[in-house]
């Protein structure tokens, strides 16, 4: 081999090392540029998604909404500022028992499967009217949202008939369905659709249907929800006529059966 030519050789081969060498280096600057690149975008997108997640925590929940609402759809039968007043019976009756409960409270539910029957028997029979006041306070401190759901399709109930109301309250306190009061299956619009078909004029009623699920009468029962709050009443159920406790003789309770609810409403009628 010539000397030109082994040199030649060399020369190429050591451009040829070269050229590999800056490919080498070019392709680990690309490597490294797309790493930070990379790490840039993770962070900005974790940055994002933490901001966003912020963001969507500090929205108001649907409820909190419901009792900021300026504008407020009460149901039908209703009464009164927001239609807060919810009284049944026949207007020649001359008294009025108010009646406080939470759709969620076991007191209430056991007051209603022992009285209820006899209450709405009285009412049709014009001995007095009822007035019906809902409370949400078993929701309060994140225990849930059964009871303002709950109250909400009573509106919905209520916007259909006085008499759809009462057999809906009615099944909610019922054995059948009533929860134990740490379980909030109210707050399930489905479970709230399931009772209500056991309501004649509720079961495939699409109106009320969509009243439910849409929450037509959210801000109506939060609305209800102060008046409670405002009534002084610590407790559900209790009852009240001419601004004073119907309770069981000696006692702070109310009447959980039907003899003794006759006795005390009686007493309380001709007070």
């Amino acid at each position: 081999m010539s000397a030109r030519n082994n040199k030649a050789n060399k020369a190429a081969a050591r451009e040829r090392i070269r050229v590999e060498r800056e490919r080498q280096a070019k392709k680990e600057k690309t490597r490294r540029q797309l790493i930070v690149a990379g790490s840039t975008v993770a962070a900005l997108a974790l940055a994002g998604g933490i901001s966003y997640a912020v963001i969507e925590s500090n929205k108001p929940t649907v409820w909190e909404e419901a009792k900021s609402a300026k504008s407020v759809t009460a149901p039908k039968n209703t009464s009164g500022t927001n239609g807060t007043e919810v009284v049944i019976g026949k207007p020649e009756a001359k008294k009025t028992l108010e009646l406080y409960e939470d759709a969620r409270c076991p007191s209430c539910a056991r007051f209603e499967q022992g009285v209820g029957e006899t209450l709405k028997q009285d009412v049709a029979a014009g001995k007095y009217k009822v007035k019906f006041v809902g409370a949400t306070f078993l929701d309060n401190g994140d225990q849930g949202e059964g009871s303002k759901n709950a109250l909400s399709a009573m509106g919905a109930a209520l916007d259909v008939s006085p008499d759809a109301f009462m057999q809906f309250k009615a099944a909610l306190y019922s054995k059948e369905f009533q929860p134990t009061e740490h379980k909030d299956v109210f707050a399930k619009d489905s479970y709230l659709l399931k009772i209500a078909d056991t309501v004649p004029a509720l079961k495939g009623n699409a109106e009320f249907k969509k009243n439910v699920e849409k929450g037509t009468f959210d801000a109506w029962a939060m609305k209800m929800s102060d008046t409670f709050s405002k009534s002084g009443v610590e407790g559900t159920p209790t009852l009240r006529m001419d601004g004073k406790k119907v309770t069981v003789t000696g006692t702070e309770d109310p009447p959980m059966t039907p003899e003794q609810f006759r006795t005390e409403v009686d007493k309380a009628l001709k007070a």
